[in-house]
């Protein structure tokens, strides 16, 4: 093993052991939410302290480097190219064979915005597309909207329609009605209605109630018709990044699709990248510049 490539979320911890023929992924549960500073590293020698055989470095993003992670890595302020491995901070550990390197998020002071973990995807998605030039629509929890300009991230919005699906899915009145299911055609009238007429969202949402109440809807079609007018909503917001714009988007398949389903809607072909890939490449375009430093 040459290095381990770390993406450290607020519930998951995944580090890929770096070298041989393929990188080998390790998971665990041990996320930032988890933890206290103190944790941080007994938690990665725990994944991956067997692999170590001597002084080995490790490159890291996500949480991991929050105010409330293991050390904070202050953010790099837009208009910037995603922070690589020379603004990392370098972790002081107790155990010698861990060379560890934290990458920054980035912030925006006007509107107020952060990102932590996606500024890395970002830059593996450059890596290989340099001289990209669009937006770029990172689905998730909380959806980021970026503009990239000259292999800069120039500005980026954040939505948080992932986690307003959760919470109305399964904490709201809403939770009687939604499903497991999907349909297709409910969740492309619900983008087109979110779409033009998001001012209406809060009637839009009781209705799904009532429509189970009084029309025995299908709990499939509830959930698709949720989802649908949450992302409409998102559209109609957002609409100064995608109009017009050649646009990429970057998470799990099972997120990004129904993104592309909406903006095909709207006229746009977005091209589809695995957000896994995207981080990994990331970590390693950090790396080959740690290469560089003597």
């Amino acid at each position: 093993m040459d290095w381990v490539a770390v993406d450290w979320g607020t519930t998951h911890l995944r580090a890929w052991l770096m070298g041989g023929d393929a990188p080998v992924l390790r998971t665990s549960d041990k996320g930032m939410g988890a933890l206290t500073p103190d944790g941080f590293e007994p938690a990665l020698l725990a994944l991956v302290g067997d692999d170590l055989t001597g002084p080995t470095p490790v490159i890291a993003c996500g949480m991991v480097g929050a105010r409330q992670g293991w050390v904070e890595a202050a953010y790099a302020k837009v208009p910037c190219t995603p922070p690589g491995i020379a603004q990392a901070i370098r972790v002081p550990t107790q155990d010698a064979r861990l060379k560890m390197h934290i990458l920054p998020g980035v912030s925006q002071d006007n509107p107020a915005d952060v990102m932590r973990g996606e500024e890395t995807q970002i830059a593996g998605f450059l890596a290989s597309n340099p001289d990209f030039a669009g937006v770029l629509c990172l689905p998730g929890t909380h959806t980021k909207w970026v503009q990239i300009s000259a292999g800069e991230i120039v500005s980026f919005q954040t939505v948080m329609t992932g986690e307003l699906f959760a919470l109305l899915s399964t904490q709201s009145v809403l939770r009687h009605s939604i499903g497991d299911g999907w349909d297709d055609a409910a969740f492309d009238a619900a983008v087109s209605d979110g779409v033009s007429r998001p001012q209406a969202i809060a009637a839009k949402l009781f209705s799904l109630r009532a429509e189970s109440l009084l029309h025995d809807q299908s709990p499939n079609v509830a959930r698709a018709r949720l989802s649908g007018l949450l992302v409409g909503i998102e559209l109609a917001a957002t609409k100064p990044y995608w109009l017009g714009q050649q646009v990429a988007l970057i998470g799990a398949p099972g997120l990004c699709a129904p993104y592309a389903a909406a903006l095909s809607a709207q006229g746009l072909s977005a091209t589809l990248h695995s957000g896994d890939d995207m981080t990994l490449a990331g970590l390693i375009s950090a790396f080959e510049t740690l290469k560089e430093i003597p």
